[in-house]
């Protein structure tokens, strides 16, 4: 596979279950004992407004590597119809930069810089 001519929202589609399963686990981790109580949980971290506020976190600390913020701004610039209803599309835009770049990451195969992200937007050590 070609990851270069990639469309980036395949990208975003691979990282938006990758995420979701990075807190997934986590939740399960911190010993939540019930799946209505997981799914409230993970509601915290998985809605598009809080990616977007990671990445912004991420960005202000420099973690970005030069190809990773490449994908963010493909991404974030995608001229794409998909809209969320639960928040404005700017922020939609930067969720699913969030999750391209994991999803770009998964292709590479770079799954120990996948778990740096996600410990630094998950707080703690996953993997």
């Amino acid at each position: 596979m070609n990851i270069d001519n990639t469309n980036i929202l395949v990208f975003a589609y691979l990282g938006d279950t990758i995420f979701e399963n990075f807190v997934r686990y986590k939740l399960v981790c911190d010993g939540i004992p019930n799946v209505n109580m997981l799914q409230k949980e993970s509601l915290k971290y998985v809605s598009a407004k809080n990616q977007a506020s990671y990445l912004f976190k991420l960005m202000e600390t420099n973690f970005f590597t030069d190809d990773e913020l490449d994908i963010i701004k493909r991404a974030r610039n995608y001229k794409g119809k998909s809209r969320s209803k639960s928040c404005d599309v700017v922020t939609y835009k930067h969720a699913t930069a969030l999750e391209a770049v994991i999803g770009y990451l998964r292709l590479k195969g770079e799954q120990n810089r996948i778990c740096e992200l996600m410990e630094q937007i998950l707080e703690g050590k996953l993997c």
